[in-house]
């Protein structure tokens, strides 16, 4: 079986009828020729924009001249008011400044630190479901948004989403969600930074009230590191980090901006992805069994890790299929050549995970859930030229690796638990804005295993 898909639009409408698409779901409103084209060139009144799939123009915007392609304003002046000058939106040296404060505070070694956090959290979520393990259909998006977070917060502040103040950033950043805040008028007209965005009144007022938050949180962070009290948690390693360059460190405002986008990548993302995952096992109960034999024999540790392959390759296939993140956007900085067409300065680079994962003619049977596929030659030869759930070269999500300990720790612990079934009349409708979620939420029936097993 197939796993759901949005619906292409026509290949030619109008930009009022595409604007249209794009406000309900960012993938409806793209051709169906962009799952087999290399390049495909799109018109408007203010700019030119370029999706590519050709894994050669890949590497070159991503990998061999990032430089020349910084990240377009166009999403990112939707996020500003919540993000501010974070490292998702900075470009130059602001950002490989700032790189390389965070970067070390997710290094290999650092992993092993912060994994007892991340199992707690899986715990606490095994645990919260249970009352759920009745067979009746739930919409489980809330409880893989509500591990996500868990997981946010331990690691970041060592405090569990119980915690009071924890649990009033995460229901703001669901209120924030839900004012689309990319939809504003710079994704559309090009404008100088001082032009007005006319963001819809609960998009300002939310993000005032998350950075209001975690201001909060990082003040009462300061106040442990000066008295010598603090927790060995990641805030406590980014914040007393000096750029080896500079010489500086974080002050309070640039370190709610990183807190703000740790939260919305770490958290959404993570949720998105785990959520997708129980959908597909639930789709295909042979791999869910599969998981579940390999979860009771895992041991719980972190050196035990290397025994979830199976889980491993199901969660590649899930971010495969369904990446959290479905489009990135960059912005030409001096005329280009792309596939023998010229290019002018500012316009739009779109690389499309979404597309670029189901490229007809880089992936065997590409709509297809086939977690085997890791371990064949096509599979390896996909991973290497048209994979990047979190971007690739020097921008590479600095916590993918942590983001895929965390998918596969948290997916072993629920399917050692309970066993995840459709509902055949509630399927869910992927939509993209800020990632890829489900229009009307994710309905599957929660019962428990026997004996449960708890890694």
């Amino acid at each position: 079986m197939i796993p759901a898909k949005p619906p292409a639009r026509p290949d030619k409408v109008s930009l009022l009828q595409y604007l249209r698409l794009f406000r309900a779901d960012i993938l409806s409103a793209q051709p169906a020729r962009l799952y087999r084209a290399w390049m495909a060139e799109f018109r408007t009144p203010f700019f030119r924009s370029y999706m590519i799939n050709d894994p050669e123009l890949v590497r070159l915007v991503l990998q061999d001249r990032p430089d020349d392609f910084p990240k377009s304003d166009r999403i990112g002046a939707g996020l500003r008011p919540l993000l501010g000058n974070s490292v998702f939106l900075t470009n130059g040296e602001v950002w490989k400044r700032q790189r390389r404060i965070i970067d070390p505070a997710f290094a290999g070694g650092r992993l092993r630190d912060t994994y007892p956090a991340i199992h707690a959290a899986g715990v606490a979520a095994v645990a919260r479901m249970a009352p759920l393990a009745d067979g009746t259909p739930r919409d489980i998006e809330p409880e893989t948004s509500h591990a996500a977070a868990d997981v946010i917060f331990r690691t970041l502040f060592s405090l569990p989403i119980e915690d009071r103040l924890a649990a009033d950033v995460f229901d703001a950043f669901r209120t924030y969600q839900r004012t689309q805040p990319i939809l504003n008028l710079a994704a559309l007209i090009p404008g100088p930074s001082w032009m007005p965005r006319f963001f819809r009144r609960d998009t300002r007022a939310t993000a005032r009230l998350i950075r209001r938050l975690i201001t909060q949180l990082t003040t009462a962070r300061l106040a442990q590191i000066a008295g010598g009290t603090a927790p060995d948690d990641l805030a406590t390693k980014i914040m007393t980090t000096a750029d080896p360059v500079t010489g500086q460190t974080f002050g309070v405002e640039e370190m709610v901006d990183q807190v703000a986008i740790f939260f919305l990548a770490g958290h959404e993302t993570s949720a998105a992805a785990l959520a997708w995952t129980l959908y597909l096992l639930a789709l295909h109960p042979d791999w869910q069994d599969r998981l579940a034999t390999e979860a009771a024999a895992w041991d719980g540790q972190f050196a035990g890790l290397s025994t979830l392959r199976a889980t491993r390759d199901v969660f590649r296939e899930s971010l495969r299929l369904y990446p959290p993140v479905p489009m990135m956007v960059r912005e030409t900085q001096k005329p280009e050549i792309f596939r023998k067409r010229s290019v002018k300065v500012g316009a739009q680079v779109v690389l499309s995970p979404w597309h670029l994962h189901r490229q007809e003619r880089i992936w065997d049977n590409p709509d297809a859930f086939d977690p085997g596929r890791w371990q064949t030659d096509n599979g390896k030869t996909g991973q290497r030229t048209a994979y990047i759930p979190f971007s690739a070269g020097p921008r590479v999500c600095t916590g993918a690796g942590f983001a895929m300990i965390e998918g596969v720790v948290l997916l072993a612990q629920m399917m050692a638990a309970y066993r995840f079934e459709l509902v055949p009349d509630r399927p869910p409708v992927p939509v993209a804005h800020l990632t890829v979620r489900t229009a009307h939420g994710m309905w599957l029936r929660i019962t428990p295993r026997h004996p449960p097993q708890t890694p």
